[in-house]
């Protein structure tokens, strides 16, 4: 049985200033993004993790190498297949303009079907990402317990994956900025142990004060919690 940490990054410069990064190069933690996974490699210290797999991405980089303090003898590994989904001409671009995109509503309610202008189609990036998960599993073997450090989409679309869920449906699942979902893969089929594991806090479970749309969607960005995929944040 082999047993997948799948982390997402922490909060970053692009969350916080409600911009859909992509793979624009030189996004890093912002000073909350620090603490968060500072806070994350803490609470999994007593972990035994066979490695690391890490996204290229800055972002990625920076949550990993605070994943592997202390632990001088867990190799990182860097993989291309588990980057950020290629938005394409969308990279960069504030997410309160990207809302207004007739593109928006398909990735929302058909992202089976979305690719994005001079990207990538978000059913290509959960093929390559799921194929990945697939790869490392065969490489570690049946006993190993690895992190992978890596984009809301892709976490998304591997844990979709591991329910049987369709693409489409993958909007429904909420991965937040340096969250935990713990996925077992057995010979007969995976077992889905955590989603969005954040340390349980109960902030986020009070009813929100009553907001415009706009206004909404302006305050989540602010707090990372908007992404291109529906769930948590860009990125």
């Amino acid at each position: 049985m082999t047993t997948v940490l799948l982390v997402r990054h922490g909060r970053t410069t692009a969350n916080a200033s409600g911009v859909l990064a992509g793979r624009t190069p030189g996004v890093e933690l912002d000073e909350r993004g620090r603490a968060q996974a500072a806070a994350l490699a803490e609470r999994l210290a007593e972990v035994p993790l066979a490695a690391v797999v890490s996204s290229p991405l800055e972002r990625t980089r920076q949550t990993a190498e605070a994943l592997l303090t202390g632990r001088q003898d867990t190799p990182l590994h860097v993989d291309e297949s588990l980057t950020e989904c290629d938005y394409g001409d969308w990279s960069g671009r504030e997410l309160m303009t990207l809302f207004e995109e007739p593109l928006w509503r398909t990735v929302q309610i058909h992202p089976a079907a979305a690719a994005f202008p001079g990207g990538e189609a978000m059913a290509a990036m959960s093929a390559r990402a799921v194929t990945a998960i697939r790869r490392w599993n065969a490489e570690f073997g049946g006993d190993a317990t690895y992190a992978v450090v890596s984009h809301g989409d892709i976490i998304k679309a591997i844990v979709a994956d591991a329910l049987g869920m369709h693409l489409d449906l993958f909007q429904r699942l909420q991965v937040d900025p340096c969250s935990v979902s713990v996925i077992n893969y057995t010979e007969t089929r995976p077992f889905i142990l955590r989603l969005n594991d954040t340390g349980w806090e109960t902030a986020s479970l009070k009813p929100p004060k009553r907001r415009t749309k706009r206004t909404s969607a302006r305050a989540r960005a602010e707090e990372g919690d908007v992404q291109v995929g529906g769930g948590a944040g860009p990125g």
